[in-house]
């Protein structure tokens, strides 16, 4: 008997593993994890947001857009304002307490380069 390979198959491994690259993508960034840090306190505003992290609206509003593709982050409309919140709260705590346990505590800290959070040093 002839086994028939599928491309759905390889499909769908492939879409799962997009779909895993841009969650780690969402969580590579500082600032996306200082605004996941300040929704986990609850609902916030753009400007809330700007205000907190003393960045422009603009940025602020791109960092959300990345999270909210992901579903790390969800929002509302009230009135002309967008709400946003914390998507998957425990499934992103369980997740921040195994990657903390990954981090070795003997290793000299992580230098961050810009070069990592943009696709433009890879172009």
């Amino acid at each position: 008997m002839a086994i028939i390979e599928s491309n759905i198959d390889e499909f769908e491994v492939r879409s799962s593993k997009l779909q895993l690259a841009a969650l780690f993508h969402a969580l590579a960034d500082p600032t996306r994890l200082l605004i996941l840090e300040h929704l986990h306190t609850g609902e916030h505003k753009v400007k809330e947001l700007t205000e907190h992290l003393g960045l422009a609206q603009s940025t602020v509003s791109a960092h959300l857009a990345c999270l909210k593709d992901t579903g790390l982050v969800n929002v509302r409309s009230q009135g002309r304002s967008s709400i946003y919140s914390l998507g998957q709260g425990e499934a992103l705590d369980a997740l921040t307490d195994s990657a903390m346990a990954l981090i070795a505590k003997d290793l000299a800290p992580h230098h961050w380069h810009e070069a990592h959070s943009t696709d433009e040093a890879a172009g």
